[in-house]
């Protein structure tokens, strides 16, 4: 999926991302020179902060995408790191981490959701920012389970089925994709899981893992409002 991942996310709200980490850095620790990308996937976000002035690190658990996002600007001085973020190893003195694009809702044991909060404050500088988002629960039942979702293009076409999961606010993304190489098709699978949280049981495992919740807006906006399907945690250490 590594290789088809960008063309899937041409139209990811990432200048609203990047606008909503500065915006958030300056109100909360505008000392921050060091971020840490965790689930960076290609590296969309990581270059685009890396561009910003700050000092990045980007960690995914998947090798293939991140040699796509060192390849995207190889002299780069990103620092590119294969590691699993329920379990950091090694990782300390960061003054801000990001978790953008439901990375949190890949985690679908409660256990694992708890061990990444408390592995993402120990890699924090006291003060530090934690910074991600997650689907909201409406967004997971209401727009994403039981939907169907198509696209075909010259280069590439899928299919995703999203599928309610056995697991509580659950759906399993079934996706075949068609990759044209040369004059042929070639055809490949994934599944992938995500799970849903409520807010209560978010903020009763930050605050366990040591965070203060600062706010949790909704789809980029500054305001109290939690009606919208991306639900923005600020967190401080």
């Amino acid at each position: 999926m590594a290789h088809v991942y960008d063309l899937l996310m041409e139209d990811a709200p990432y200048d609203n991302w990047i606008q909503f980490t500065k915006r958030m850095v300056q109100k909360y620790k505008p000392d921050t020179h060091h971020i840490l990308d965790v689930g960076c996937g290609t590296g969309e976000i990581t270059h685009r902060l890396s561009n910003e002035g700050f000092l990045m690190t980007g960690l995914d658990l998947s090798s293939d995408m991140l040699t796509v996002a060192q390849q995207k600007h190889p002299k780069s001085n990103i620092q590119w790191l294969q590691q699993d973020m329920t379990s950091l190893n090694g990782l300390r003195g960061y003054d801000c981490i990001v978790s953008y694009c439901d990375v949190v809702n890949y985690l679908v044991d409660d256990d694992d959701v708890l061990s990444a909060f408390q592995s993402i404050y120990e890699a924090l500088n006291e003060g530090g920012l934690f910074l991600f988002d997650v689907h909201s629960i409406d967004h997971i039942h209401n727009d994403l389970s039981g939907g169907t979702f198509a696209e075909v293009r010259d280069e590439l076409s899928y299919i995703w089925f999203c599928d309610p999961g056995v697991r509580e606010n659950s759906v399993v993304h079934d996706l075949t994709f068609f990759i044209k190489e040369q004059e042929k098709y070639k055809r490949f699978d994934e599944i992938h899981e995500q799970r849903g949280y409520d807010l209560d049981t978010l903020e009763s495992w930050l605050t366990t893992a040591g965070f203060h919740v600062q706010d949790v807006y909704a789809d980029f906006s500054e305001a109290p409002s939690l009606e919208g399907d991306r639900w923005m945690f600020i967190c401080k250490k």
